[in-house]
C-alpha cells in the first residue's frame, strides 16, 4: 500500500481511495473562504498550485484574462503539467452588492479558466457552481433536474454552467452544485448572538445539505484523480441537517422564531452520482460531526 493510499484510508479520513496517479492541480480563487479551506486540508499541499490576483508568497500571481485578452505567461507556466484546474473564481451576491464587478462575471470567469486550461493542455476542469440552481423544487435534487432558480445569483450561476460546457473541447468540464460548506455559511460561520432561525409549526428548523471543509477537500482531491466525471455533480455528503442541530452541535445560542410561508424547510441534494466515485463515512454526515471539521479548520487558520 502506498503512503498516499494509508493516508485516504487512516482515522479520519471521510474517503477510501479510490484515487487514481498522483498529479498537481491548480486552484483559481485560491484566496477565498473556500480556497481557504482547500489549501488547509488538501492531502497533497505539495501538489496545489494556488492562484492569487495580488502577490503573495507561495502563490502564483496573475490575473484571469477577459475574452479578448491572451493567457499571461505566469497563468500559463501555472497551469502546465497540472491535472486538474479547480475554478472558485467567482462573483457572490455580497461582492457584487459592493460594486465594480457584477453576477454576470461568473460566466466570464468560468469561461477564463477553461481558456487557461485548454491553452495549457489541462484535461480537467473543475468549476464552482451553486446548489441555489435549483431553486425552491422539492429534493432529493438530482443532476438531471430542469432547474428554476430563484435568485439572480442562481440564475447567473445556471447561465455559468450552460456557457462553459458549451465551450468546452479538449478539456472536460464538471460544474460542481456546492451545498452549504460547515464555516463558510450563514449558520455557522454567519453566527451572531441572538441569532434567529425559522421554525415551521412541527417545530423544524430548516434543513440543508452539507458538507465539512475536510471532507470537501478530501472530496475534490478525489475527483481531480477520478477516471471519468458527468457535466454536473453535487457536492454534499449524503442526507441533510437542521441548522437548530447544528448550531445546538456547536454550542451556539439561537432563537426560534415563526418561520414565513415562503421559507423551503428542506434542501437536500442528491449525492448517488458523487458516490460513485467517493465514500463518505457515518461522521461526515451528523451535526457533531460537520462542526468538529468545522472546528478543525478554524484552529489551522
Amino acid at each position: 500500500m502506498t503512503e498516499l493510499m494509508a493516508s485516504m484510508i487512516s482515522m479520519g479520513n471521510a474517503l477510501s481511495g479510490r484515487v487514481l496517479a498522483s498529479g498537481d492541480v491548480l486552484l483559481l480563487g485560491a484566496t477565498g473562504r473556500l480556497g481557504g479551506m482547500l489549501r488547509r486540508h488538501w492531502p497533497e499541499p505539495e501538489a496545489l498550485r494556488s492562484q492569487s490576483r495580488e502577490p503573495r508568497p507561495g502563490f502564483y500571481d496573475f490575473k484571469l484574462p477577459n475574452a479578448e485578452e491572451s493567457q499571461s505567461d505566469a497563468a500559463l507556466a501555472a497551469a502546465r503539467g497540472a491535472r486538474a484546474i479547480i475554478s472558485l473564481a467567482g462573483v457572490t451576491p455580497a461582492r457584487a452588492g459592493a460594486g465594480g464587478v457584477a453576477l454576470e462575471d461568473n460566466a466570464t470567469l468560468a469561461l477564463a479558466a477553461l481558456k487557461l486550461a485548454e491553452t495549457a493542455g489541462v484535461p480537467r476542469l473543475l468549476v464552482a457552481s451553486s446548489a441555489a440552481v435549483y431553486g425552491a423544487e422539492d429534493g432529493p435534487l438530482q443532476e438531471e433536474l430542469s432547474c428554476a432558480p430563484l435568485s439572480d445569483y442562481g440564475r447567473q450561476k445556471l447561465a455559468m454552467e450552460k456557457a462553459v460546457q458549451e465551450a468546452s473541447g479538449e478539456t472536460a468540464v464538471t460544474a460542481l452544485r456546492i451545498g452549504n460548506v460547515a464555516g463558510a455559511d450563514a449558520i455557522l460561520g454567519g453566527w451572531r448572538p441572538g441569532m434567529q432561525i425559522d421554525r415551521f409549526p412541527d417545530g423544524r428548523t430548516p434543513s440543508r445539505s452539507y458538507i465539512g471543509p475536510v471532507t470537501l477537500a478530501r472530496v475534490l482531491h478525489a475527483l481531480c484523480r477520478a477516471d471519468k466525471l458527468p457535466p454536473i455533480l453535487n457536492i454534499a455528503a449524503p442526507g441533510a441537517v437542521e441548522m437548530g442541530a447544528l448550531l445546538d452541535a456547536a454550542g451556539l445560542a439561537w432563537e426560534p422564531k415563526p418561520a414565513p410561508a415562503a421559507a423551503i424547510p428542506e434542501v437536500r441534494l442528491d449525492t448517488n452520482a458523487l458516490e460513485r466515485h467517493v465514500d463518505f463515512t457515518p461522521e461526515t454526515q451528523t451535526p457533531a460531526g460537520l462542526v468538529q471539521e468545522w472546528q478543525q479548520d478554524m484552529n489551522k487558520r
